[in-house]
């Protein structure tokens, strides 16, 4: 069965969610994992879905993106099955006010230890300047890397938390 890596970019409007679903429907295509949001008038969303080929869900999501409004790729995906996480999993938040690098800054320090950042939103309103990031932490990394955090918080002028995610919840 083929996996795809579906994208959808373009200015918001009601219906393009139903719009985009309702073709892969119509193709046979099962929706796996996505991930949709909406940033300062752009919707986005990024779609995992098994059954047609690219070439034949490019096709049917042609229409949609034939106004210019919309811009729609599929890439093919080589499916490696459920992988569990390797390592723990972590709540980092930064907030403080808005500066270039927060984000470079922030998840440099998770990667330097092997860290993965597996979700992460940021949101500026006035000056504050938001970023929420589930991340998976080798075994034992937690004190190294809130430690580092810290540092890099500072030096940036911005409060960092990082905390374990309460697994009973997920």
């Amino acid at each position: 069965m083929n996996q795809l890596a579906i994208t959808v970019i373009g200015r918001d409007r009601p219906g393009i969610v139903a719009d985009v679903a309702e073709v892969l429907a119509r193709l046979g295509a099962n929706l796996t994992d996505s991930t949709m949001t909406r940033l300062r008038g752009q919707f986005a969303m990024t779609l995992i879905c098994v059954g047609p080929t690219a070439a034949e869900a490019e096709a049917a999501l042609g229409p949609l993106a034939a106004d210019g409004h919309l811009l729609a790729t599929v890439r093919a995906v080589v499916g490696d099955g459920e992988v569990a996480p390797t390592g723990e999993p972590y709540v980092l938040t930064v907030h403080g006010a808005d500066r270039m690098g927060i984000v470079a800054a922030t998840t440099r320090v998770l990667a330097d230890v092997g860290g993965n950042v597996t979700d992460l939103s940021t949101r500026l309103s006035g000056s504050l300047y938001v970023v929420v990031a589930e991340v998976d932490l080798p075994p034992g990394a937690a004190d190294e890397v809130a430690g580092e955090l810290g540092r890099t918080a500072a030096e940036l002028g911005v409060e960092a938390t990082l905390r374990p995610v309460d697994t009973d919840l997920l």
